[in-house]
């Protein structure tokens, strides 16, 4: 099963200056999801200055230029993830916060772990 992977921290945590080490493990981890077929997609966001939200609401829609003072955190980045299991998942996501941790200790943030809705497969042909 896929599962996304919403890493969450503020606005003022994209200031800070991101461990060399911490892109080189994080390179190695991707790589070793690559080699398992656990790894699908991934990628850092822009700022929320280079972004907008449109909202449809009460029957109208809106659309707000960035930055997003009003929001105290920021999804700042993605991951697309195939699980065999909710478990292993779980596994990945921390090993994930494991890294930054032991890279970053100061950071803060969360990383959201949600299964995607599938489709089901369609029957090979014989």
């Amino acid at each position: 099963m896929r599962y996304m992977m919403f890493i969450k921290h503020t606005e003022d945590q994209r200031k800070a200056t991101v461990p060399p080490a911490l892109f080189e493990e994080m390179g190695t981890f991707i790589e070793e999801m690559s080699r398992t077929g656990n790894f699908v997609a991934a990628a850092g966001l822009q700022p929320s200055s280079a972004g907008a939200r449109v909202r449809l609401e009460k029957g109208k829609i809106t659309t707000t230029d960035g930055p997003f003072a009003e929001s105290k955190e920021m999804v700042g980045g993605y991951a697309i993830l195939d699980a065999a299991s909710y478990e292993e998942a779980v596994a990945l996501a921390r090993r994930f916060m494991e890294i930054h941790l032991k890279h970053w200790p100061t950071f803060e943030g969360e990383c959201e772990l949600r299964p995607l809705e599938e489709e089901a497969q369609p029957a090979a042909s014989a």
